[in-house]
């Protein structure tokens, strides 16, 4: 479970380093993975349900970075 959080937190920390460009079409990836996910889910064919929450917690990251820049910025 650290060890998991530790890999978050490297995660977080690079994807502090990209651009607001960068970072919004990361985001736009991600929303079309958990699309397709979704669709796989749906139909039986998904093995590893663990890339949904995966998908849904880098989603929620980027956004977190995001909304503290638009607010260090205002």
């Amino acid at each position: 479970m650290a060890a998991n959080k530790a890999k978050q937190a490297s995660k977080a920390s690079e994807l502090r380093t990209k651009t607001d460009d960068q970072l919004k079409d990361r985001l736009v990836e991600l929303k079309k993975g958990q699309f397709n996910l979704r669709f796989q889910q749906a139909s039986g064919q998904l093995e590893n349900t663990a890339q949904m929450r995966q998908m849904r917690r880098e989603v929620a990251t980027i956004k977190t970075i995001m909304g503290q820049r638009a607010r260090a910025t205002a």
